[in-house]
């Protein structure tokens, strides 16, 4: 089941809103049959061993088949994969985990017991809960997975001062690559770059990571003062087909009409979430936003911040299974005083900024009115830089929300 669930990690970031899941068929004692679900709206992962049988010349009949999830029992953009483990002649089928949705939830495993298949769940299930925890709770609950997410210095700075210094260490770094190209004047080069400002706290390696990330998801969510600031495009790069909805909080309507969010609102989806009231007193913008093709979402406000529950109920209507929050540090204070995040990732580069800085996470979360604690922790390095992960109390219960 193990090895089931490694192959079950290749899918992430390809197979989403869907399950990623793994499949591996044994019989007389040696695997005859691997597979996954590779992307999203191709064969499963029960299609792809039973045929990786087939490519081995190998017969399943009489077969164990372990699978990181529940077989599926309906038509949807595949045919029920039961049918074919039926058709296969596979003898014992043991899963991971049920899949709770509404189609699913034990379904599955019972049309294969009713076929004189021996069925059974339960081994690994915590793991494989914690592969598919978005995928867990939306099929669950109907809710979107909340990620917050966000790169900082030691001292716990968000960004650099506009105006930073270019230190000796980006004018030696900025050297060394313009020597790797042959130039006859890298010095003078340096000297021409000299006002540069730097944009990112992380490193590249840390950034790619990132992008993966947003692969991963439906919706890429930030506050207005990050566009203001930073005018980002918010897509995930490579895209490899899926572009998530890119979501700005907005409660005053203050997005520039210049922004690259606008300027690609045909291109990749764009929605914009402000107040009831910023919405009635700027018609002349919000005309000019729908000519641009984004949409406008007004929205109740309490205490001068849109309501971001009511804004999630909306996004799962939409298929939103996973959101990743990009905002600043009061975006990202906003959805954990509202006990609304279920995972956090953060990236941590080893620099301390200290006057270079300009924003810190540290002033506004210093207003929770309780310690958050992270489960199932998950460190990963990147050069110099550390990415860490986990889940929340709130995320942590959703990964038994469905146990049966």
């Amino acid at each position: 089941m193990r090895m089931a669930l490694r192959l079950a990690n290749r899918g992430i970031g390809s197979v989403e809103p869907n399950p990623a899941v793994g499949c591996i068929i044994v019989k007389d004692g040696r695997i005859i049959g691997k597979g996954w679900h590779k992307k999203f709206g191709g064969p499963h992962a029960e299609i792809n061993a039973l045929q990786n049988c087939k490519t081995l010349g190998v017969n399943p009949r009489g077969a164990t088949m372990y699978v990181s999830l529940e077989p599926c029992c309906h038509y949807g953009k595949t045919p029920p994969c039961t049918e074919a483990i039926i058709a296969a002649g596979i003898a014992k089928v043991v899963a991971a985990t049920i899949d709770p949705s509404p189609h699913a939830n034990g379904a599955g495993m019972r049309q294969l017991r009713e076929a004189g298949i021996e069925a059974r769940t339960g081994v690994c299930e915590t793991e494989a809960r914690l592969l598919n925890a978005p995928f867990i709770k939306f099929a669950a609950t109907g809710k979107c997975w909340v990620i917050l997410k966000w790169a900082q210095s030691i001292d716990g700075k968000v960004a650099y001062a506009r105006g930073s210094l270019f230190t000796a260490e980006h004018a030696e770094s900025a050297e060394k690559e313009l020597l790797k190209l042959d130039l006859d004047s890298a010095s003078s080069a340096v000297s021409a770059v000299k006002s540069f400002n730097p944009r990112w706290i992380s490193n590249e390696p840390s950034r790619k990571d990132a992008h993966k990330l947003r692969r991963r998801v439906q919706g890429i969510l930030v506050g207005v003062n990050t566009v203001i600031a930073d005018d980002p495009l918010l897509t995930a790069r490579p895209a490899r087909g899926k572009k998530p909805i890119r979501i700005v909080l907005d409660t005053h309507l203050r997005i520039p009409l210049t922004c690259q969010l606008l300027n690609t609102a045909r291109k990749v989806p764009v929605l914009i979430v402000a107040s009831e009231a910023a919405v009635k007193a700027n018609l002349e913008k919000t005309d000019k936003i729908a000519q641009q093709g984004a949409e406008l979402l007004p929205v109740r406000a309490s205490e001068g911040r849109c309501d971001i529950e009511f804004l999630l109920e909306e996004l799962a209507k939409r298929g939103v299974a996973q959101l990743l929050v990009e905002g600043g540090p009061t975006v990202l204070t906003s959805f954990l005083k509202a006990q609304l995040a279920d995972e956090i990732c953060v990236y941590v580069t080893a620099k301390i900024l200290g006057s270079q800085s300009s924003l810190g996470v540290s002033e506004p979360m210093g207003g929770l009115g309780a310690a958050v604690s992270l489960h199932y922790i998950d460190v990963k390095r990147f050069g110099d830089d550390i990415r860490l992960t986990g889940l929340t109390e709130g995320g942590l219960r959703q990964i038994s929300t469905a146990r049966r």
